[in-house]
Order: C-alpha cells, then structure tokens, then sequence
C-alpha cells in the first residue's frame, strides 16, 4: 500500500495539520513528541493553510498557541527542513519565537524541527531535545531526524511518535497500526485533492525535496569513498616504509632505496634516523 501524496512536502504538511477540522491530528503529533508535562488539549492556529499564501516561506511553518492540560500556555512552531543553513535558521527561529512570546503571553516556547538529513553525528538518536532560559523566558526545541529514524526502525513501531514519523516517511509498517486517529491521517492522505495551482507548487517542493536527499547521499557515498582512497594511499605509504626499513638493514644504498620504493632520500634518510 502506496500514500498518493508525500507528507514531508510542506504544501501537504501544512493542507493536513493546517486546518481547524484537523486539529485532532496535529494534537496528536504534538502530544506525541512533547513531554508529559506539556501535553496539549488544545491549539490555536495562527498560520492556518491558506491558497493565498501558496509558495511562501511561511509554507515551511505552523505556528500556533497551546494550551496544556495542566493549564499552561504554550507557543509552537513546527518545521519541516532541509540542511540548507540548518544552524543559522534555528538561531532565528528562536528569535522569532521569542518575539512571539512577547505578543501572545504564553509562558513556554516550543520549535519542532523536523529534518530531512542528519544533523547530529554524535549520536544515533533519532530525537534530541535542546533547553534554554533567556532571562524568565523558557526555550525548548525538539529536533527529530528521519533519517537516522528510518535506518534504525525496528520490525515494528512501538509508540505514537514512531506511528507519525512511518506516515510522514511513507514506511509500510503504518498500515499495521489499527489506531483510529493514524487510520484517519491516512484516509485523509489517500483522498486529499490538489488544485492547479498547489499541483504546481507541490510538485517542485517535491523536486526539491527529493534533490536535497540525492545530494545528502551523494555526499555521503562522496565521502566514504574519499575516505577509503585515502585509507589506501596510506596503506602504500605504510608499506614503502617497511620495505625500505628492510632494505636498509641489508644495507643497500638510499640511491637503490629510493628507486625500488619511490620513496624520496630525504624520507628514507628520516627512517634510517
């Protein structure tokens, strides 16, 4: 079983989770990544999916405000990324954040990135939290990479966080969930229509998506194979060395020495050292 359209596109992201009548869903994911004391109960768009506002850097973002069931408010905003200047566009989502604090009066912020590439090599996590305190200002942000979720999914999915990241990566493992709200987003994503104009716009955000992963991979291979030349090349080098370390304990000349091995006389005259 195929989703017809990708999830991870920010158009249909936002045409999911960017509605009124599908505030149980976006509930859902948050409830799924927040911590306990911060689970929600109910949300204020403040950035609903809009046609107007097709094509616009504000795609990429669903802001809104919280209010937990303990009574606290929240403001959130949730991201879908590439690796494009990653470092710098969390520094000013926090700024923003904090700007949007100050308007709306709530008493935690909340950002929620969710990436397309691997952002954090020292671990193999696949969701990190970071904290931060300005003054009385509180600061969260919640950084979950896909990738590493992918390479290290299990046989089966285990808890809601994990039943939304296999919908967002399309894995077939979703489709043994027999939840009612997990069933609901793929209905939902099954019979979602796109006009014209959002085809248009979905099919090159799709373009770019799938350039961006091709070129992380890419990378990647890019990279391994540099590391094997050069873990080859010092490999020969290792070997010239023994080889005229040999030879010159039988005492041939560094002129010989340096013609059988390649190896300058200077270099040989250091092993001789």
């Amino acid at each position: 079983m195929k989703l017809s359209l990708n999830p991870r596109v920010p158009i249909v992201f936002k045409k999911m989770f960017g509605i009124e009548e599908n505030k149980d869903l976006l509930i859902s994911l948050i409830n799924s990544i927040l911590g306990e004391e911060n689970q929600v109960v109910n949300v204020t768009l403040l950035n609903p999916y809009s046609q107007k506002n097709l094509g616009e850097d504000d795609q990429l973002t669903l802001e809104l405000n919280a209010k937990t069931d303990r009574g606290k408010r929240l403001t959130i905003n949730i991201r879908l990324l590439d690796n494009a200047n990653y470092d710098k566009k969390s520094l000013d989502s926090w700024g923003k954040l904090q700007t949007s604090r100050n308007r709306s009066g709530s008493e935690k912020i909340i950002g929620i990135d969710i990436l397309n590439f691997t952002s954090i090599s020292e671990t193999g996590k696949y969701h990190n939290v970071f904290y931060m305190n300005v003054g009385k200002k509180s600061l969260e942000l919640h950084s979950i990479e896909l990738k590493k979720f992918l390479e290290g999914i299990d046989i089966r999915i285990q808890n809601p966080l994990e039943i939304w990241l296999a919908f967002l990566t399309g894995s077939s493992l979703l489709f043994s969930t027999s939840q009612p709200i997990f069933k609901r987003g793929i209905s939902l994503l099954k019979i979602m229509r796109l006009n014209q104009e959002e085809t248009e716009v979905y099919e090159g955000q799709l373009k770019w998506l799938l350039i961006k992963i091709n070129s992380v991979k890419k990378a990647e291979e890019k990279g391994f194979e540099k590391g094997l030349q050069q873990g080859i090349k010092k490999g020969i080098e290792q070997g010239k060395r023994e080889i005229a370390l040999a030879l010159l304990k039988q005492c041939l000349s560094v002129s010989q020495i340096s013609e059988a091995t390649g190896l300058s006389p200077e270099e040989i005259a250091k092993l001789s050292d």
